[in-house]
């Protein structure tokens, strides 16, 4: 199972046996958008902001979301292979099963159930809980420009998360306090280069809304999208700085630069 369908399920286990529109309405939700993501029918996930919203409102911990208990996962699993299994059964005697005894039949759909069994027990006995690195970043359809400014998405969507370690960052050299605040957007444009590249992927974290330091940003200016370094040029202004020679930098006045994020890596591997 993805990060969204452990979602999914974990957000079914909450509901219960609650008003969905009692729900929607404690979370802050549009029903229509909570009945979407319960839907099979539609592609709405979980994002990342809804699910710490919630988590926040019941008391549960942070990334109570993200995961799940072993023993539900491989029922999940197998649950939905057993479904495969039972379903291909059935269809088959019900093509050509009809001079089939009923005892022949019930032997035929337990054979098929039967090895399903048996691996579960084995899986709740032998594996082992969840361990290792691994978490979730987020991989957004925002593009920073570095150059002549992007207008932003109101409702940016999401691209296929990326599984990375938080141990392997921090051994980069990248310093965050937590993994959740951890997003990806992608570099638009040649005014950063060679430090930035087009369509680099970026790492940046969205806790840090206002200058903490000399260093590159993810920013809102004049209605834009940028991706710069920014410097304090005085009390009232930024130095926009491109790392592209051609490029020429620019003063920017702090009270109109709206900071989304700060860059913490570029997926090409230099560090900023």
């Amino acid at each position: 199972m993805d990060i969204y369908e452990i979602r999914k399920h974990n957000l079914v286990k909450l509901i219960g046996n609650q008003r969905k529109g009692s729900c929607a309405e404690r979370w802050g939700m549009a029903p229509a958008h909570l009945s979407q993501i319960l839907s099979n029918k539609t592609a709405k996930n979980l994002g990342d902001d809804v699910a710490r919203r919630i988590e926040g409102i019941e008391g549960l911990p942070r990334g109570w979301f993200d995961t799940m208990a072993v023993d539900e996962q491989v029922q999940a699993d197998v649950g939905d292979s057993r479904l495969c299994a039972t379903d291909l059964v059935k269809q088959m005697l019900a093509r050509s099963g009809k001079g089939i005894p009923e005892e022949t039949r019930q032997r035929l759909l337990a054979a098929a159930e039967e090895p399903l069994k048996a691996t579960l027990v084995k899986a709740d006995l032998a594996q082992p809980g969840l361990v290792g690195d691994e978490v979730w970043i987020a991989h957004y359809d925002v593009r920073a420009a570095m150059g002549g400014g992007q207008i932003p998405h109101d409702y940016p969507e999401m691209f296929k998360d990326v599984r990375v370690s938080p141990s392997h960052l921090r051994e980069l050299g990248v310093e965050f306090s937590d993994h959740h605040h951890l997003k990806m957007v992608t570099g638009w444009g040649q005014s950063m280069e060679p430090t930035i590249r087009h369509r680099d992927p970026l790492i940046v974290d969205v806790s840090i809304r206002e200058f903490v330091g000399d260093g590159i940003y993810l920013f809102c200016w004049g209605d834009h999208l940028y991706i710069k370094r920014l410097q304090i040029a005085d009390e009232e202004h930024f130095e926009m700085i491109s790392d592209n020679s051609r490029h020429k930098d620019r003063m920017v006045r702090r009270e109109e630069t709206y900071i989304q994020a700060r860059v913490l890596l570029v997926w090409n591997a230099h560090l900023v």
